[in-house]
């Protein structure tokens, strides 16, 4: 019985725990709020997390770039072409997000007090930098977090050999939290299946009807994306044809979709890179660094739109403080902690906490996760083959005659 239950994919555990925890809110009505404990274990274990996490993952991504400087340049480069995506789609998916209605006229109640002090722009960037690290740690103050994380990347960097202690210690650190975040989104399936019994006790099924508005929203923002960013940059940065790109990416984008997962596509975006002429060094280096560290659809888009969702469905409203917070977030913190397992909730987890929104909404999106997933692993993917174009041909490293020759886009059946 137990062998038969840890066979069933994760994502279809999560499904059942949204659907039985919505039936049981259906049954018992109020009497089902009884278990809320049981989310509300979930999000705490999810807050537990985020620090040291965030600290040790943005260190150890900035210690692996090293001290060769043509691997540095070629790096920074390729970082630099991540992180201008990345804010591209944060400011995509914050302006889809705030042009469509996702709450409609429900509003949830919670417990959260959310203070609406809108500090100014030169406090914010102020509040930046860390007075006492040990104590933003503490706090879960994300954004010195990552500020000092970066701090001390660097200054690992500049010292050397004798900060090798120093650098093996949070590179451990970071694999133990990679471990931890497993154990603890394990409880997902019981976090979503308590919390939906108690929202849809509470409040009805009418609850549930604003998801089709958040799907249909993130899959908006994420084709405009592709299009229209990737396809601007392949055009006027690479002066290459944008038609002649997606018909080779074309295979990698479909096991991507069908697969979810970056690094499980990693055979056919590498064969398809080399398709377009892109050297096999360079497609080496930058699409595993991408399927680690480029999460447009994970880090731009979705959070953006996941937390105005949020703070419409609960009644809250966004300042453009507040708008600034969650594009700087969710780009600089998805470098740092995209090859993470879960690394969507877990930046969600991270947005909807800097802006003050409660984390009890991820139980609404938890479940349909897989279906965002798909349109999420896309993006990301294609945006790893856009950045191997791009910054590759700036670097000589692609054959423009290969690019535009006709063979054959490969089959994506060959690549799964």
């Amino acid at each position: 019985m137990w062998q038969t239950i840890k066979q069933i994919p994760f994502w279809q555990k999560v499904v059942a725990g949204f659907i039985l925890g919505a039936t049981v809110g259906v049954i018992f009505g109020e009497q089902a709020t009884v278990l809320k404990p049981l989310g509300d274990l979930f999000i705490s274990a999810i807050k537990m997390l985020v620090a040291p996490l965030i600290f040790c993952a943005i260190v150890v991504s900035i210690t692996a770039l090293g001290n060769d400087v043509s691997l540095k340049r070629l790096s920074f480069k390729t970082l630099a072409m991540f992180m201008f995506t990345g804010t591209i789609a944060s400011i995509i998916g914050l302006t889809v997000g705030s042009m469509i209605d996702m709450g409609g006229t429900m509003e949830l109640a919670t417990s959260e007090v959310r203070e609406r002090h809108v500090p100014g722009f030169a406090q914010v960037l102020l509040d930046m930098i860390p007075v006492n690290p040990f104590a933003s740690l503490a706090e879960g103050k994300v954004l010195q977090i990552i500020v000092f994380a970066a701090l001390v990347g660097i200054a690992i960097n500049k010292v050397g050999e004798k900060a090798q202690a120093l650098k093996n210690t949070i590179e451990a650190g970071a694999e133990v939290m990679f471990q931890l975040t497993r154990m603890v989104l394990q409880l997902t399936p019981i976090g979503v299946f308590g919390l939906m019994a108690w929202v849809v006790g509470e409040y009805g099924l009418s609850t549930l009807l604003p998801l089709g508005k958040f799907i249909g929203a993130i899959y908006i923002a994420a084709l405009i994306h592709i299009i229209f960013v990737y396809g601007g940059l392949i055009k006027f940065a690479a002066k290459l044809s944008p038609v002649q790109f997606f018909r080779k990416a074309m295979p990698a984008q479909l096991v991507a979709f069908t697969t979810a997962s970056s690094f499980g596509t990693l055979p056919a975006s590498t064969r398809c890179t080399e398709s377009m002429g892109v050297s096999k060094k360079y497609g080496a280096f930058v699409l595993p660094m991408g399927a680690t560290m480029n999460m447009d659809g994970c880090g731009g888009i979705y959070p953006a739109i996941a937390a105005i969702f949020i703070a419409q469905i609960y009644g809250i409203p966004l300042e453009m403080s507040d708008y600034l917070l969650i594009a700087v977030t969710a780009t600089v913190a998805s470098v740092g902690t995209a090859g993470v397992p879960g690394s969507a909730m877990v930046m969600l987890s991270v947005t909807l906490g800097v802006v003050g929104l409660p984390l009890e909404g991820i139980a609404f999106i938890a479940a349909i996760d897989r279906v965002i997933d798909m349109i999420r692993t896309s993006t990301n993917v294609t945006g790893d083959m856009m950045t191997a174009v791009v910054v590759g041909k700036s670097e000589g490293q692609v054959d423009v005659d290969q690019f535009y020759t006709n063979d054959e886009p490969l089959k994506p059946a060959a690549n799964t």
